[in-house]
Order: C-alpha cells, then structure tokens, then sequence
C-alpha cells in the first residue's frame, strides 16, 4: 500500500511534462499558425495515447499510495480521450486561427483538462476523484472564455463557472458524507465498510443523492441539465466540443468507480435515481430539440436525450439489489455507447467549425441549406453522423441502441421493458429534428454560395470519422469485445 509505484502511472506523468514543454515551447514561437505548437501537441497526445492502448492487456495495478488504479478500464478510456483531443485539435485549428484563439493556452489547457480526465477514470479514492474532476473542469472554464473580447463567450463560461463549482460542490458533499459514515477515502475499503452493514443508512443514502446529483451535472443530464444548452451555444465552437467529447467519458468512468466499485450494496437507492434522471433526459433532451433553430442548441439537448440511454445501461447492471450475469453485458453496453457517440459528436461539432469562416459561425440550421449542391461529400458525412444519433442502421448509433436496450430487456424485469419501450418511442420523436437537418442539407436551395475552403488534414479526418461511424455500425464486435474486457477486469480486482 505504501508502494508508489510510479511505472504504472508513467503516461499520466509524461503528459504533465509535456504539457509544461508545450507551454514553454510556444513562448519562442512567432508563427500565428502556431505550427511547432500544434504539432508538439499532437505528437505528445499520440504517443500519450499509444501508451494507454498497449498497456490495455497489463494487469491491474495500484498506483501513489493506493490513489490511483490503472486497469483496462483507466488506459481504454483515457486512450479514447487522448484520440478524441488529436481529432479535436485538427478541426478546431483553422476554426480558431479565424477568431484569434489560436494560441498557446488552446493547446496546453486541453493537455491539461486530459490529464484531468485520466486521473479521474484512474481514481481508486475520493481525493483524486476530486482533483481530476477540478483539474479537467477548471481547464475547460478557461477554454471556454478564450474568446476574451466575445460577449456570448464570456457570458457562458461564467454560466459554466458558476454551474460547474454547484456541481462540484454536491459531489464533494457526498462524498464527504460518505467519507463520514465509512471513515476512509479509498474506494473499495467503502465498499467493504457498507457490505458490513454496520453503518447508518440513512447518512449513505444521503450522500449517494448529492454523489448522483453532483455525476448527473457532469454527464448533462436532466434534471441537471440547465448548463448544457447555454453553454454548448455560447462557447466558441472549438471549446464546445473540448466539453462535449472526454469529459463525458471521464464523468461514465467515475460513476462506474464510484456507484459500482465502491457503492454497489447501496444500488436499490442509487439505481432509482439513475432511472428517474435517465427518463427525464430522454423526454427533455428529445422534445426540446424539436423547437431549436440553433445548431449547437439542437445538438446541446441531443447530448441530454443520448446521455439518457447511457444512463439507462448504467442502472440496469443490477436487478433486485444483486448484480447478475448480465450486469457486465449492461456496463459495458453503457461505455460503447458513450465511446461511440463522442465519435459521433467529433464529427457533428466539427463539421460546423470547417463550415464556419472569418465573421461567420454557421451555427443556424438553415446555414446548411443546400449543402448537398455546394459539398456533396460533407452533406453525405453530416447525414450520416445525424442517421446515428438517431439510431438508424447501419450506423454505429443504431448498435449503441440495440445494445443497451438488449442490456435492459435480459434483466426480465417488466419495469425495464416498459422503460426500453418508452426510450424508443422517445427516440423515435427524436428522429424528427435529426432528420430536419437532412432534409434542409439535400433537399433546400442554398442561401450562401460561399466556396468551402477546409484544409486537407480536416478533410482527411472529416471524412475517416465518417468512414468510423459506418464502420463500427456495420462490425461492432470488436469495440464491443473491448468494452466487456475492460469492465470486466476492473470490477474483479
């Protein structure tokens, strides 16, 4: 235990180095492209990912003092986030070069939310739960008010500010609760401490309902969902999709470790709250959408109805206070689907970065009428990203469904059949405004002739995200197989 075992946190070190060269590095730089900057990141976000995906078959280890845990659930999720960041970065270049945010800060505070997010999918203690969670949150406060001298910039980082710190705080409350009633920080020793029985269940119970409410904040989910809309529109598009992408898997992997690893004797009470927030954000998310105009708008409440199934997976892992054989199947359905619908979500978010120029954001929906006549392929890669999100086959979308709805139906239980009836029946209101955005790309006369100038390295990821899409919609098996293998070793040791 008092092992510090600094070889198995190794990528986690080597990024915050990295983090600091690149800070360093780009005071000597007088390119505007900030070309060595940008590279310098990109290379260390790919080797930093390289690290986590070929230590995957390791086996689990704890790291600083019991602080930390790497299994294969840490390194996948971090690997994924460090692949989400490279993907990020190549859109939000030319985005940024455009509005004066192409600076040093960009790419050292999103290797710093990254380490943020590392930590926090690491974490085996309440400590450096907290840590990674502020580390991640303070770096995408900063990023989000980059545009210092845009009102709507500042306006929503302050709305992201002032939510995040609330969030923050019910979460640090919980955990404090629970600290009190168990007398430890570490994870599984509260979970030997409330299998015991010795503790007051009513003090738990009470920490695990600001614990779900401070997770339902850093997921988006509703009725904690009041941030989302705002601050996915107001944020400069870049910073959008910096929020929307590894902090969501970052805040699947805490709640993995701490409803699952440290609080599964309390499930019946956490399990509630899970299926309540998960309906609520399938009915908000799905017929809020359908009044919005605003792009970013649309696409901030989707995130709210598709967090709703990913909620669903997490709280179907249990039936009856015990979790069964399935359980595994139903963890691991909720991180495929949240794996693949950030790569959904790159996509999405970026396509209205290269669609957007000097003065002009794109955000509209009706920005992209006609797109089909002035970019066939980009029309056919934006329909494809929205056929997912609405979960139509042969997209990867439609398996993230299948499989969580599958993960619910095996419980037997009548309540979580009527759910999965009632999360497709929401679905499909939600096809209509996914659908709306196809429509007015093949089908509208365009509005703006303006030629579409990306660069070649945007264009080559634009498209391979697309290709992904199908990919993994039409072989779904091995990402599948991946996310069954994770959860599994992490939930044995």
């Amino acid at each position: 235990m008092n092992d510090m075992n600094w070889v198995a946190v190794y990528p986690e070190i080597l990024l915050l180095v990295l983090a600091c060269v690149v800070a360093l590095v780009d005071l000597f730089v007088t390119d505007p492209r900030r070309t060595p900057t940008y590279w310098l990141t990109q290379l260390s976000l790919a080797v930093v990912g390289a690290m986590h995906f070929a230590a995957m078959g390791n086996a689990p280890a704890e790291a600083m003092q019991g602080l930390l845990v790497v299994d294969p659930l840490s390194h996948l999720l971090s690997g994924v986030s460090a692949l989400a960041l490279i993907i990020t970065l190549v859109y939000a270049r030319p985005y940024a070069e455009s509005r004066e945010m192409l600076k040093g800060e960009l790419f050292t505070l999103s290797l710093l939310a990254l380490l943020g997010v590392n930590v926090m999918v690491a974490s085996n203690n309440f400590l450096s739960i907290y840590l990674g969670l502020e580390l991640m949150s303070l770096s995408l406060y900063a990023l989000t008010a980059l545009r210092r001298d845009h009102t709507i910039s500042t306006e929503a980082a302050m709305k992201y500010f002032v939510l995040g710190a609330l969030a923050s705080g019910f979460l640090l409350y919980g955990l404090s609760m629970m600290y009190g009633a168990t007398g430890s920080l570490s994870i599984p020793r509260v979970f030997e401490v409330i299998s015991s029985g010795t503790v007051n269940k009513g003090v738990l119970v009470l920490g695990v309902v600001f614990v779900v409410a401070g997770l339902g904040f850093k997921l988006g989910a509703a009725p904690f969902h009041m941030w989302v809309p705002d601050v996915y529109q107001g944020a400069p598009t870049a910073a959008t999709l910096l929020i929307g992408g590894a902090p969501k898997l970052a805040a699947l992997g805490i709640a993995l470790r701490l409803l699952v690893e440290g609080m599964l004797p309390l499930a019946t009470d956490w399990q509630q709250m899970l299926l309540v927030m998960a309906v609520a954000s399938l009915v908000v998310g799905n017929l809020a959408a359908i009044a919005q105009s605003n792009l970013k708008r649309m696409l901030a409440y989707s995130t709210i109805s598709q967090m709703g199934f990913v909620v669903l997976g997490l709280a179907s892992g249990v039936v009856n206070g015990q979790p069964d054989n399935h359980a595994l199947n139903a963890y691991s359905s909720a991180m495929f689907y949240a794996i693949t619908y950030v790569l959904t979500t790159l996509g999405s978010f970026g396509l209205i970065m290269l669609l957007a120029r000097q003065g002009f954001e794109s955000e509209q929906i009706s920005d992209l009428a006609g797109l089909f006549k002035r970019s066939p392929w980009y029309a056919l890669v934006m329909a494809i990203y929205m056929f997912s999100l609405t979960g139509i086959p042969p997209t990867v979308g439609f398996y993230g469904k299948l499989a969580v709805l599958q993960a619910m139906v095996t419980t037997g239980q009548s309540l979580y059949l009527w759910l999965a009836v009632v999360a497709v029946v929401l679905s499909l209101i939600g096809a209509f405004y996914y659908l709306r955005v196809v429509k007015v790309m093949f089908f509208d006369e365009p509005t703006d002739h303006a030629p579409l100038n990306a660069p070649a390295d945007a264009r080559l990821v634009m498209s391979l995200n697309g290709i992904a899409v199908l990919a993994f919609g039409l072989l779904p098996g091995g990402l599948l197989a991946l996310c069954g293998q994770a959860v599994t070793r992490a939930l044995a040791h």
